[in-house]
């Protein structure tokens, strides 16, 4: 199976977010903006559209919603990535 349209912008708007992320980190945290649309692109890839685990990039290790479905968390090896809406 390869991932959907839907899933490949998902999945290279997470790759921008991990790149970017590291740039914005404090300490082991960073906080990454993405437009809402492209927010909720992310947000289907990872829990709309059962997209599989071997899709996603290697360095997500676990990733969640959270703050009342308002943000997406990701975990890394190194950061704890909160994407939000702007």
């Amino acid at each position: 199976m390869d991932p959907n349209l839907h899933q490949k912008q998902g999945i290279t708007h997470l790759n921008k977010v991990l790149q970017y992320a590291p740039m914005v980190a404090t300490g082991k945290e960073a906080v990454v903006h993405l437009t809402t649309e492209d927010w909720y692109v992310v947000a289907d890839t990872l829990f709309q559209m059962n997209t599989p685990r071997e899709f996603l990039p290697d360095s997500i290790k676990d990733f969640r919603l959270r703050d009342d479905h308002r943000a997406i968390e990701l975990d890394t090896d190194d950061l704890q990535i909160s994407i939000e809406m702007f």
